[in-house]
């Protein structure tokens, strides 16, 4: 199928927060309750999903990452390669939410500067007899570090989709607005000129 742009992703932020079965939302429309920790960042071990913004069909490929101390050198060689992070932590473990800023840290230090667009997840609301952090704090966050927020159940499928879209529509918004130097920056790919989305199912196109 033919795309306006590729986008490529990143999902990171530490084990057990829901990385996987967020991108097994987008995916597959299906939720996993038991998966087995992500334990390598590879080329080719990654998730793909068709979507529209403003019209234009986008073709999302999205790497998911180990969450574990260990493999955080792996994930930082990955920051100049991408154009979105889903940046996720988990309500109801406040310790997922004190680390962000460790998370935030590496991607400015290792991503190109203005080129990479970031949504901070705070995933299982599902949850929320369990939330250890709130809305508000969340938010806070990501306002203080100019991020884009929501919350997400990977388990209910709760703006599971709309954190992968909304980065993206925040990504062409940059590049209407002309705020890369290059016309193919990194983590993004020109796909065929004048693509058009022809076809969808509730404004998502499904690979």
């Amino acid at each position: 199928m033919s795309y306006a742009y590729l986008f490529k992703y990143i999902v990171i932020g530490d084990s057990g927060v829901g990385k996987s079965c967020l991108l097994q939302q987008l995916t597959d429309k299906r939720f996993q309750p038991v998966q087995d920790p992500t334990i390598d960042v590879e080329p080719d071990v990654f998730g793909t999903r068709m979507i529209t913004v403003d019209n234009k069909p986008i073709k999302l490929q999205i790497w998911d990452t180990p969450g574990a101390e260990r493999f955080r050198s792996i994930t930082r060689s990955y920051y100049d390669e991408v154009a979105g992070a889903l940046l996720v932590y988990d309500i109801t473990r406040r310790e997922t939410f004190n680390h962000l800023a460790s998370w935030l840290e590496d991607v400015m230090n290792f991503a190109i500067k203005g080129m990479i667009t970031i949504t901070l997840v705070g995933n299982k609301c599902d949850l929320s007899e369990r939330r250890a952090v709130s809305y508000a704090e969340g938010e806070k966050f990501a306002k203080e570090h100019g991020l884009i927020f929501m919350e997400t159940s990977a388990k209910t499928a709760q703006n599971a989709e709309e954190a992968f879209v909304k980065t993206a529509g925040a990504i062409c918004k940059k590049i209407q607005d002309g705020l890369f130097d290059e016309p193919e920056p990194r983590g993004i790919k020109v796909g065929y000129a004048g693509a058009r989305a022809s076809s969808s199912q509730g404004g998502y196109y499904y690979h």
